[in-house]
Formats: C-alpha cells, structure tokens, sequence
C-alpha cells in the first residue's frame, strides 16, 4: 500500500523535526561526545582493534546508536498511535452520520 505524497512528505517532515530535536538533545551531545573522545584515544594505539581503547570506542558507538534508534523509534510509535487516533476520530462522526435513526416511542 502505497502513502499518497502529501502523507509521506509530512511523515518525512517528522521524521526530520525528531531527528533534530534528537541530535540537540543534550544527553545524547554528552553521550556523543564520549564517543567521539573514544574514537580519538583509538587511533592513538598502533593495532586498532585490539586495543582497550577501540573496545571502549565501540561499545560507546553501539550504545549511542541504541539510543537514538530507541527513541526515533518510541517517537515514531506515538506519531503512529496518534494518527491512527486522528484517522479514527475523523472517522467515527461518518459512521454515527449513517446509523438509522432510533424511533422514538419512549422504549429503549
């Protein structure tokens, strides 16, 4: 099933809106930063990989990288829920609309 363009062009602009809101976030400027002064005492040693050094590197690369993923993620899961919200609240006064009328008769 294909988006039609207006949808995947506002999808695309969220996306982009929480990429930045992530990429300011000052947890994730810490944990960056880290990992970027890991990466420069990594290349200080001859035999990279098998250094302490890129090790650290590493797992600091792999956590920071979950991190964001994490939350692009749980943002996209509430941008999802959310629309679908939207979508079903718009929706629903539709169906009301085509329901047959209740007599009136006193009777429940």
């Amino acid at each position: 099933m294909d988006f039609p363009r207006w949808m995947q062009r506002a999808i695309q602009a969220r996306l982009d809106e929480v990429s930045s809101r992530i990429e300011q976030d000052p947890e994730m400027s810490r944990v960056r930063k880290e990992t970027d002064e890991a990466f420069e005492v990594l290349f200080a040693g001859k035999d990279v990989e098998q250094t302490p050094e890129y090790i650290e590197w590493e797992n600091r690369y792999i956590v920071s990288r979950g991190i964001e993923n994490e939350r692009l993620y749980m943002q996209g899961l509430r941008d999802g829920i959310q629309l679908t919200v939207s979508l079903l609240g718009q929706s629903m006064p539709e169906e009301t609309d085509t329901e047959a009328p209740q007599p009136s008769n006193g009777n429940p």
